[in-house]
């Protein structure tokens, strides 16, 4: 064993066992965190949540076109809808929580389609004939 071979072997296991030792030093602790609401989306009354869902639902593509096909202006909706009551707000949010957050129907034609051609598939593979007529 030549010299230089033996010092890298001895520098090699010394920098091992010191980062092996330097690890173990600091013990880990583990606890739950504190739930706090960011600025943004601080909710204080159940009308503050209607508002924010009857926002949401006037950023949806579908919705902003009808009401623009209406003749309403998106800042003249905003005004109205900060004007309902609180029963008619709530009311407005109940009923669009059935409504897509946004965008429109591309992702339930990709999943009919590929739950239309996953039973094409096994049926190819069970030997059974799909016949379209």
């Amino acid at each position: 064993m030549t010299p230089s071979t033996r010092l890298f072997r001895i520098v090699t296991t010394v920098a091992v066992i010191f980062s092996l030792t330097a690890v173990q030093i600091a013990p880990a602790s583990a606890g739950l965190a504190p739930s706090r609401t960011s600025g943004e989306t601080s909710i204080a009354s159940s009308r503050d949540a209607d508002m924010l869902v009857a926002q949401r639902t006037l950023e949806n593509k579908v919705v902003a076109q009808k009401l623009r096909d209406y003749g309403v202006a998106p800042a003249e909706a905003q005004v109205r809808l900060a004007s309902l009551s609180d029963k008619d707000l709530h009311t407005l949010a109940s009923a669009s929580k059935g409504l897509p957050s946004g965008g429109d129907a591309t992702g339930a034609i990709i999943g009919i389609l590929v739950v239309v051609i996953l039973v094409i598939v096994i049926l190819k593979l069970t030997h059974h004939d799909v016949v379209v007529r």
